[in-house]
């Protein structure tokens, strides 16, 4: 057993609460768990970027030693924007050049940033479970992704779990019309191009379109639909910590905000209709997602004009079955109406919806004994 563990807990699937640190070196990593003990917190450690990949995206801080940077950039860890760069300045040449090749925005030389380290740490303490984030997109142009990502995150509002409902398809014509709230003040996207480094997570929350205890994030139609990835690495930081589930609702092209968004995520959902053409379609947006997101499943949408049942589907692109839709009379016209689809908790989606929250939310409720992955 190593000489650490009665100070911290080597990084293994479950749900990550702690500052998690990211090093080799065994002099850099006593004293950053000096440091953590003066804040009065256990840190989880990970000797490298293979080990730390499942924590990394939860946990409420990430300290990464130059002697791991290059590799956590070779690893193709999700951008973030709370990663901290930490060096020995008397052993280090460079670790700017280690933070430049990580996208990290910050850089902690020891001994000098000691007390702004404590500071960190002592942050962290107030961190509960991380809220789990579930990716969606769609298999084929019109697969029903972004109304799903809707009814999920407004099935979690509607039983009492504070939810954000991200916008990330710059091209889906907006949740905001999907949800009728296109009239509704609060931040867009535009607002936030080149929000990097520390953002206030209830701050950033509250100043979201919002009802109840579902916030928004969407587009402003009269600017150009882009996304910085630095941004949405920001967001999802303030959606897992002020939030209790976050949606993103993502293209099927595979743009730097949608990388990150799926790096970001604890699973991802692929909207698939049970057609030949969109399960064919579906195997090339599955390929991408599937290089980024760990556990992407499918929702196959009916009616299957062909017979193609959704077992085959899940047996043609190897990906398991979150669920079916069956078809919904006039789920259409509630839409087009203005009313958010779920909202009156019955038909196939409702139902589906409430499934899927309970499974997404069961880490975060389960006291921290169940693994997210479970």
């Amino acid at each position: 057993m190593s000489r650490h563990t009665a100070a911290a807990t080597i990084a293994a699937p479950g749900p990550a609460r702690r500052p998690l640190l990211v090093t080799g070196d065994e002099q850099l990593l006593d004293e950053l768990l000096r440091l953590a003990a003066a804040a009065g917190v256990e840190p989880e450690v990970a000797t490298d970027p293979a080990s730390a990949r499942g924590r990394y995206p939860g946990a409420p801080l990430v300290l990464i030693g130059a002697d791991q940077a290059a590799a956590c950039q070779r690893a193709r860890l999700p951008r973030r924007s709370d990663v901290v760069v930490v060096a020995n300045a008397q052993r280090t040449t460079d670790p700017w050049a280690a933070a430049e090749w990580l996208g990290a925005a910050q850089v902690a030389l020891l001994p000098e940033a000691e007390t702004w380290l404590v500071e960190r740490f002592a942050g962290c303490r107030a961190h509960g479970p991380p809220a789990p984030v579930v990716a969606v997109l769609g298999g084929r142009g019109g697969a029903g992704a972004s109304v799903l990502a809707a009814g999920l995150a407004m099935t979690a509002a509607q039983h009492g779990r504070r939810a954000l409902l991200i916008d990330a398809d710059p091209l889906g014509g907006g949740l905001d019309l999907v949800l009728g709230w296109e009239e509704d003040g609060g931040l867009r996207w535009p607002e936030l191009a080149g929000a990097s480094g520390r953002v206030d997570p209830s701050a950033l929350v509250d100043a979201l379109p919002g009802r109840g205890e579902l916030a928004l994030l969407s587009f402003d139609r009269r600017d150009s639909p882009q996304i910085d990835a630095e941004a949405m690495s920001a967001v999802l930081a303030a959606g897992r910590a002020a939030r209790e589930l976050v949606v993103v609702d993502l293209p099927r092209w595979s743009d730097p905000a949608a990388v990150v968004a799926l790096q970001g995520s604890d699973q991802a959902l692929l909207v698939v209709p049970a057609e030949v053409r969109a399960a064919t379609a579906a195997a090339r947006v599955a390929v991408s997602a599937t290089e980024h997101c760990a556990q992407v499943r499918l929702v196959v949408r009916g009616p299957a004009p062909g017979g193609l049942s959704a077992a085959e589907i899940s047996e043609s692109l190897a990906l398991p079955l979150a669920g079916t839709l069956r078809p919904e009379q006039g789920l259409a016209a509630m839409l087009e109406g203005g009313m958010p689809p779920t909202s009156t908790g019955r038909g196939p989606l409702a139902v589906l919806c409430r499934r899927l929250v309970d499974e997404l939310c069961l880490p975060a409720t389960a006291a921290g004994v169940e693994s997210r992955a479970a």
